[in-house]
């Protein structure tokens, strides 16, 4: 009876150790370097769920007649023809095909397809537009979306743009906001109201400090786009909460190991 407890209270301290010192990793614009995927479409987000991550990143953009629509560039190719995002119509946007051979989706769609994922959480990234009006179009535009479905625990908000995740936390308080651009510390962000940081590793190569500054604000850590073994080791080391990377599996594997 005594061994059985003892077995028992190794184990717990055995997945204790692991669940506080584990990072977590976020698929960049989705699981996409796997057959019959790219980056940003719907089949991307599904592989990331069917990975289990624990988030699978989306760039958004509103079209020039309103409609949120998923897209990493400014710009998109039709028929050789370059067009800018948000000068074009959602209509025309949809005719551009992925590498994969999926339109390019909607927020709608793939809001929609998110809905069926059973393990990963959504990041949103807002990406910089022309006039703060736009902006705050296609925040609540989106977060109306999110809600309209229930989603709301289930997603957390991006951008590089400080008037975007300001206006973020306005309208959805409760929300996961985190700040991109790297140039601010953990202690200006909170008093900003925000989460915490999601920053290329180059910024923590330079001021790894601000992790250990970020977690006494109680806030969380993010890095982006952690790809070669060297560097995910790094920010590993570095404890950060979240690796966002094009290579879930290779992290996966190393912090298994």
């Amino acid at each position: 009876m005594k061994r059985n407890a003892f077995f028992l209270a190794w184990i717990l301290l055995l997945f204790g150790a692991i669940s506080v010192n584990a990072q977590q990793i976020i698929a960049h614009r989705g699981y996409w370097k796997t057959d019959g995927s790219a980056q940003n479409s719907i089949t991307a987000l599904m592989k990331a769920d069917s990975i289990g991550v624990y988030g699978s990143e989306v760039d958004i953009w509103l079209s020039s007649d309103g409609i949120p629509v998923v897209n990493h560039d400014g710009d998109v190719t039709l028929n050789g023809e370059k067009l800018t995002v948000q000068d074009t119509p959602a209509s025309t946007l949809r005719k551009v095909k992925l590498s994969n051979g999926e339109p390019l989706p909607t927020m709608e769609e793939y809001l929609d397809a998110f809905s069926q994922c059973k393990h990963t959480k959504l990041i949103i990234e807002f990406k910089t537009h022309r006039t703060k009006e736009r902006e705050d179009e296609l925040a609540e535009k989106v977060i109306n979306m999110v809600h309209e479905r229930g989603l709301q625990e289930r997603v957390e908000y991006i951008a590089f743009g400080l008037h975007f995740v300001q206006q973020t936390r306005k309208l959805e308080p409760d929300a996961l906001v985190y700040y991109l651009n790297g140039d601010l510390s953990p202690r200006v962000l909170s008093t900003m109201g925000l989460s915490g940081f999601d920053y290329h590793f180059n910024v923590l190569y330079q001021k790894p400090e601000w992790v250990k500054e970020a977690h006494a604000l109680g806030q969380k850590v993010n890095v982006w786009t952690v790809n070669k073994p060297e560097d995910i080791q790094k920010i590993i080391d570095l404890k950060a909460d979240y690796i966002t990377t094009d290579e879930p599996l290779l992290i996966k594997e190393i912090l298994q190991k």
